[in-house]
């Protein structure tokens, strides 16, 4: 009987976080590095971002550096943040001094810069994980100096040194989604609306506007829309006259059920949205935030555009005739949904948190070994 064993425990710091697009597949490439290569993980966040409430709760340590943002922010902001970065440098140095990681991995956000510049100070090996088109800030300073990178998109690996398209990692409930849409098997075209999990303003209103023309245009149709807390009750009221055509929620809890339900899906384009379209194979209309960092939801909205997998309507652009006609037209034409899913799917990557977590064990010279 073969089995596995290694040279030795891996340690790995996974550096990064604010919001969750950088945390969930953070902690799936943690998962991952634990599961097969024994690795003992650390995390380094900051105060403000989510990291403090999922880190701690899926079980790994997690320290803090100061630093905030430098992009986007004011005057004000960025000089305080530039006086600050040396400070949370020399302090992520201390933190990878006492722990000793074989490798750092970065994963964006405001802690990874000084993490990772840490690392590249003290010669440990790096691995930089970047889910968008075009890098963030942080991944951006770090890219000339890092071992390696994984990347989501082919386009992405001209910005860095030795970078493989792994993909990011998504839970593999949404892979699991039958292919097969309501409309294929003859059912009522169905609608998923949301925006992240406090949702998106801009796009509940559209949708609120746009409900008589899209009932007009698209008869019949069924909508699941997760609406956030603050516009929950203004939605609630526009959807009753539709009865149990329409299902409003402030939070999704099982998200993999309510994608396997629709036939096409209005979002956002953030990066772990992005992926999970993918995985599951769902056709999009993606509405990116216009305030995101260097632009970088418009860029991976066009990404899957360019591929027959989406549609992108901006939102300076979102009046309600033009959501709703846009959303009617994809649900009238069932062989276009199922073109825009074939390529939405073939940009899936299923094995990403096990490529990342290989990526990171060949930076950091540590292989597992056949044995008897």
């Amino acid at each position: 009987m073969r089995s596995l064993v290694y040279s030795h425990f891996m340690r790995a710091i996974l550096a990064g976080g604010g919001t969750g697009g950088h945390v969930i597949p953070a902690l799936a490439i943690a998962n991952q590095l634990k599961k097969s290569y024994a690795a003992e993980v650390l995390f380094i966040g900051t105060a403000r971002g989510i990291e403090n409430r999922l880190v701690p709760a899926a079980g790994y340590p997690l320290q803090l550096v100061r630093v905030g943002a430098l992009k986007n922010v004011s005057l004000v902001t960025r000089a305080k943040t530039a006086f600050d970065l040396p400070r949370a440098v020399w302090d992520a140095g201390r933190m990878l001094s006492e722990f000793a990681p074989d490798v750092v991995i970065g994963v964006g956000g405001y802690a990874s810069g000084p993490a990772m510049l840490a690392a590249v100070v003290k010669h440990i090996p790096t691995l930089a994980f970047e889910p968008n088109v075009v890098p963030g800030f942080a991944n951006r300073v770090v890219a000339r100096f890092v071992s390696a990178a994984a990347v989501h998109f082919e386009e992405t690996a001209k910005y860095f040194r030795h970078a493989e398209v792994t993909g990011v990692p998504v839970r593999q409930a949404f892979f699991e989604i039958p292919v097969l849409s309501n409309m294929t098997r003859g059912g009522v075209p169905t609608l998923l609306v949301f925006g992240g999990s406090q949702g998106a303003h801009a796009i509940n209103e559209a949708m609120i506007r746009c409900l008589p023309v899209l009932l007009r245009e698209a008869p019949g149709i069924h909508i699941i829309h997760q609406t956030g807390e603050r516009d929950y009750n203004d939605a609630l009221a526009a959807y009753r006259p539709l009865g149990e055509a329409a299902e409003v929620s402030k939070f999704i809890e099982d998200m993999p059920s309510a994608f396997a339900r629709a036939d096409l899906v209005v979002c956002r384009s953030g990066a772990s949205t992005v992926a999970e379209i993918a995985a599951a194979g769902k056709p999009a209309v993606f509405v990116p935030f216009p305030r995101a960092a260097d632009d970088h939801q418009t860029v991976n909205a066009l990404a899957l555009e360019r591929a027959g997998a989406a549609v992108l309507v901006e939102e300076s652009k979102l009046d309600g005739v033009w959501l709703a006609e846009t959303i009617a037209v994809l649900l009238q034409d069932a062989p276009r949904l199922q073109r825009m899913s074939a390529a939405a799917k073939a940009l899936a990557h299923p094995n990403a948190a096990r490529d990342i977590a290989a990526m990171a064990a060949r930076v950091a010279g540590i292989e597992a070994a056949d044995s008897r």
